[in-house]
């Protein structure tokens, strides 16, 4: 079995918090808007707001698969107000659902490379006025906002045009699924214990992949072993 069909059952748990009322699918394929570099500051003196700030849910998610089934093409979806439309801080969630060619990413130390690779997209994107921040708990992140670039016309089909573009520069990547939330009233513990739940998957294939422990009983592992399918497979296959 592929390691990556570990994440398709999350996967599904997070379209399902996704599929709610109000959500709008945006153009994709616009990457015309301006990039910057990694050391370019938004100062808080610059920014309009902060999607995520003052202690407001902030969530951010990178999840992989190679099942067509579950992301057919690229898209881009938005949930709540978009970029214009806001004027304070306000809860941000960030989920791609990346689809890679099947056994593109290899095997082994390869595979675990390739998948924190591709979550590190976001480190390598830099949408002028749309500054990514992110925690040491690494699925939450935050967006200072800039006012210049705002009012040049700043959206986040703009911003998520770039992103997806950020993607696509793996060669192993097929599509994309690009969703951005604000709308306040979304249940955003819930796709937060998905992002953790993800973060815990890539490291038990690592920890099962180098073959560090297998007596189960051991194993400080053992609670999402047995809450993932595969995951315990995974490891008595090796």
């Amino acid at each position: 079995m592929s390691a990556l069909t570990l994440y398709d059952g999350t996967i599904r748990e997070i379209q399902a918090l996704l599929d709610v009322p109000g959500r709008a699918a945006l153009p994709v394929g616009g990457d015309a808007w301006p990039e910057v570099t990694d050391k370019s500051m938004i100062l808080r003196g610059d920014m309009a707001y902060e999607l995520g700030g003052e202690g407001l849910p902030a969530v951010g998610c990178t999840v992989l698969t190679a099942d067509e089934a579950l992301v057919p093409a690229d898209a881009l979806m938005l949930t709540g107000d978009d970029l214009p439309r806001l004027h304070a801080d306000t809860p941000f969630a960030r989920v791609a659902l990346v689809r890679v060619a099947a056994d593109a990413l290899g095997e082994g130390q390869a595979l675990y490379n390739a998948v924190r690779a591709l979550e590190y997209t976001r480190y390598h994107f830099y949408p002028e006025g749309f500054m990514l921040r992110v925690s040491a708990s690494r699925h939450k992140e935050t967006v200072r906002v800039g006012r210049d670039a705002l009012a040049r016309g700043l959206d986040f089909a703009k911003a998520g045009g770039r992103m997806i573009a950020a993607f696509h520069r793996n060669k192993a990547v097929r599509a994309v699924q690009l969703f951005y939330v604000t709308q306040p009233s979304f249940d955003y513990q819930a796709l937060a214990r998905r992002a953790q739940q993800v973060e815990e998957i890539t490291k038990t294939i690592d920890h099962i992949l180098k073959n560090a422990v297998m007596d189960c009983d051991a194993c400080g592992l053992q609670k999402i072993c047995s809450e993932v399918e595969g995951l315990r497979a995974l490891h008595f296959s090796r």
